[in-house]
């Protein structure tokens, strides 16, 4: 199924432009039309097609999901009011927290972004998270090191820590990936796809691919979860 119109992509190259309040007003039902409406059917069909994959999501639709076009800009540089893309967050849930690993998605006009992982795992999360590592080390070299993950998503991704708490001083020796305090992946591909009825395809062949990584750090942030109940 094709979910957007040739309209969806010359929006976002006229509003990168025109990245004003004045010139979204005046296109502002052409963007209900051809960008929000058809994004918020194409999130939900998403989720659908993510659960089918094994993924609890519970209710999650896309009003949950879709962030908002409307750029924060009180501490930035960049005072322009619009985004030049829509982005959403399929996670058990969705855009209110993103510490919780699930799939990112961002249509922009000349290209697409897949991402998914723990991008921002808070302290708690991330001690569990390298605890699960600590107790498996060989398992998340292996997830990051198959085929298809490497091939579709490159190397596992995210920042690290120079010093690490002492109960993981031996550990981290076997396994580099417990410094890290972030662990995510991030690719771009070619934004022909979003014109073509295969797009949902293609981004559910990056998910699958990432999908073990996923499942690997939910599990450890669930049990510190179960722990404080």
């Amino acid at each position: 199924m094709v979910y957007f119109t040739q309209d969806f992509v010359d929006f976002f190259n006229e509003l990168s432009k025109n990245n004003k309040k004045e010139w979204f007003d005046l296109n502002r039902k052409r963007y209900e039309k051809n960008v929000k409406q058809p994004f918020a059917s194409f999130i939900n069909e998403l989720i659908d097609r993510v659960k089918m994959t094994g993924t609890q999501l519970d209710d999650l639709t896309a009003k949950e999901s879709v962030m908002r076009i409307n750029r924060d800009i009180r501490f930035a540089k960049d005072k322009t009011p619009y985004n030049t893309h829509v982005s959403a967050i399929v996670s058990p849930t969705g855009r209110k927290d993103k510490s919780i690993p699930g799939l990112f998605v961002k249509l922009q006009a000349d290209a697409i972004f897949i991402a998914g992982g723990a991008h921002s795992p808070d302290k708690v999360q991330l001690l569990n998270i390298r605890r699960a590592i600590a107790n498996e080390p060989d398992k998340i070299s292996k997830i990051v090191g198959e085929a298809d993950f490497k091939e579709k998503l490159g190397n596992l991704k995210g920042d690290i820590n120079k010093r690490i708490p002492p109960e993981f001083a031996e550990a981290v020796q076997k396994q580099p990936f417990i410094a890290n305090k972030q662990f995510y992946y991030y690719t771009e591909i070619d934004g022909k796809h979003i014109l073509q009825d295969d797009l949902i395809d293609v981004i559910l062949s990056y998910y699958l691919a990432g999908k073990e990584l996923n499942s690997f750090l939910l599990e450890a942030i669930k049990k510190q979860e179960l722990k404080n109940l």
